[in-house]
């Protein structure tokens, strides 16, 4: 019987995920796997109880959401991949010694294909003493439209994933000021599901856990062009040394993790930012959100890494 995985969006970041398929690491484990993306990223969460996807890849914050919607909602998330932030601030001019304060002024463009760059970048400005109301932000742009408008020198500084900042950066006319990773754990996809299918389906669960896990260990083993190489086919518009690039920077800011237990730390980190943003009243309990038991089985058999 197949199971089928869903993404919210196609993202360079998700690379842990996409080589798991194009190494086999699902089918070493038994499993016929099939990769389903969501219409919409706001309509991640909701393919989960219409049957359209069995397991959806992502972030905590849809399911904190999805809480906020219906309280009797059964959603948890139990497999990390990314475990800081994947975003970046890019700016026309070199900013060696970043602040948030030296945001203040510049025509600063967000992210509006999901919420959680905006909801984390306004906590770290609370958390320098700043007001993010007072930022001159442009918002509901694209980031392809955001960045165009950077080379064009319409905007300052603009907020955007790979492979955007390596194209930005090829081209010479713009610096990284921040790397939102280096604000530490802050917990940004997994697989999560309804409760019921984990112990439905509780070996194939297990095995996709297993799958990621060794995959993890593959990831860190290598360097960015041998997994650009392998990930390559879901990326057909990135020119593979571009996509080599964009993985070392994500590899060398510690994106993804090591094992797939999804720590307290980052969930409590993202959930701050999602409360002071307005996404979400109190944000759901790391309990009631998080199940680390078939994590922490895979941890302790600790399979080997996938071959190298």
């Amino acid at each position: 019987m197949p199971i089928v995985l869903q993404e919210t969006l196609r993202a360079v970041f998700y690379a842990p995920f996409y080589a798991a398929f194009a190494l086999g690491a699902f089918a070493r484990e038994g499993l016929d796997a099939r990769l389903v993306t969501a219409p919409r990223p706001a309509e991640a969460a909701r393919g989960l109880g219409s049957g359209r996807a069995d397991v959806a890849w992502g972030g905590p914050m849809r399911v904190m959401h999805t809480y906020e919607a219906d309280p009797a909602c059964d959603l948890v998330c139990f497999c990390e991949v990314a475990t800081r932030d994947p975003f970046f601030l890019v700016g026309r001019r070199e900013m060696p010694r970043f602040a948030f304060k030296d945001l203040m002024g510049c025509r600063v463009a967000t992210v509006s294909e999901v919420p959680t760059p905006w909801l984390c970048l306004q906590e770290d400005m609370r958390r320098a003493g700043l007001d993010p109301s007072r930022l001159d932000r442009i918002a509901g742009r694209s980031m392809a439209e955001n960045c165009a408008g950077l080379k064009r020198g319409e905007i300052d500084v603009v907020q955007a994933f790979q492979p955007f900042v390596e194209e930005l950066l090829e081209q010479g006319d713009a610096h990284i000021w921040y790397a939102a990773a280096e604000r530490g754990p802050t917990s940004y996809t997994t697989f999560y599901a309804r409760r019921a299918l984990l112990a439905d389906r509780r070996e194939e669960c297990l095995g996709l856990v297993r799958a990621i896990y060794r995959t993890l260990k593959w990831v860190h083993a290598v360097d960015g062009a041998r997994l650009a190489a392998a990930i390559a086919g879901y990326f057909p518009d990135v020119p593979q040394p571009r996509l080599a690039r964009a993985l070392d920077r994500y590899k060398a800011l510690r994106v993804w993790g090591r094992d797939p237990r999804l720590p307290r730390s980052g969930y409590e980190r993202l959930r701050a930012g999602l409360v002071s943003g307005g996404f979400v009243t109190a944000g759901t309990p790391y309990e009631t959100a998080v199940d680390n038991r078939l994590a922490e089985l895979v941890i302790r058999e600790d399979p080997p890494p996938l071959p190298i």
